[in-house]
């Protein structure tokens, strides 16, 4: 999934809400930077990409 800055935190309280049994398995979250978007279709990039 790829998010804009602002909407990360939300992302990740939904995932965990709807997800988080208490059990082994639940699985983990990782998060890390995107460096660059481009719509190979319209050449648009950044979030105009998304």
């Amino acid at each position: 999934m790829v998010l804009e800055a602002d909407q990360v935190e939300a992302a990740i309280e939904a995932i965990i809400d709807a997800a988080k049994t208490d059990k082994i398995g639940d699985g983990k979250i990782f998060v890390s930077p995107v460096e660059q978007a481009i719509r190979i279709r319209t050449g648009e990039t950044g979030t105009d990409a998304l």
